[in-house]
């Protein structure tokens, strides 16, 4: 890809994600985390109480912005965004204002966090977090999700805290975005990283970040 091309596709993205920012941070907006706690009740089964679930298949929810738990509930809600498990969760939340109490109680809890990684697979996943890999054009993690995995800052949770997400859980994601089975990412960025990523580059970057 020449660098007129990329710079293109860089400006294309660029105003979906402006678009984006808007509308996810009005989603999180009105949030009752006191009342959200009980309202809360079943996705804790799952998630645990605290957002840190015992499962590596179910995400970490502790301290992830509000306006992306949110969305990704809505677009359970509305089909573009697909799990046997999720959907008919999703499907039991029919009020706008128990949403939001919801997603302001477990982006009130303590923010997920990794243990740290080692090994030659993690050296990988961190030059690729970092530095991306320009042979291939793969951007570097970082510059969307933080040096440390926690998002840029809750008034933009376009960019979720992926930092100390369990690393299963991370491969399936990058796994299903890659394959297009998972396609609700804004403007399609993150589906167009994953297919630039080969399958021990994820492992990898999925080590690290867990990690972090």
């Amino acid at each position: 890809m020449n660098n007129n091309v990329k710079i293109s596709l860089v400006a294309i993205l660029l105003v979906g994600f402006a678009i984006s920012v808007g509308s996810t941070s009005a989603l999180a907006a009105g949030g009752n985390a006191k009342a959200g706690k009980d309202k809360s009740a079943l996705c804790q089964g799952c998630h645990g109480e605290k957002g840190l679930s015992a499962d590596p298949s179910f995400p970490n929810l502790g301290g992830q912005f509000a306006g992306y738990i949110e969305k990704q509930v809505i677009d359970y809600q509305q089909a573009k965004r697909k799990n046997e498990t999720m959907g008919p969760m999703a499907a039991t939340v029919t009020s706008k204002q128990d949403l939001k109490d919801i997603a302001a109680y477990f982006s009130s809890q303590k923010q997920m966090k990794g243990k740290g990684s080692t090994g030659s697979n993690a050296a990988l996943g961190k030059k690729l977090y970092t530095k991306g890999n320009p042979k291939t054009g793969l951007y570097g993690c970082k510059n969307c999700h933080g040096d440390t995995g926690k998002g840029k800052s809750a008034n933009n949770p376009l960019f979720p805290v992926i930092g100390g997400q369990h690393k299963a859980y991370l491969v399936t994601q990058l796994v299903d975005m890659k394959s297009g089975k998972r396609s609700n990412d804004p403007a399609g960025m993150m589906s167009n990283i994953a297919k630039l990523l080969s399958k021990k580059e994820i492992e990898a970057v999925a080590e690290y970040v867990s990690g972090l």
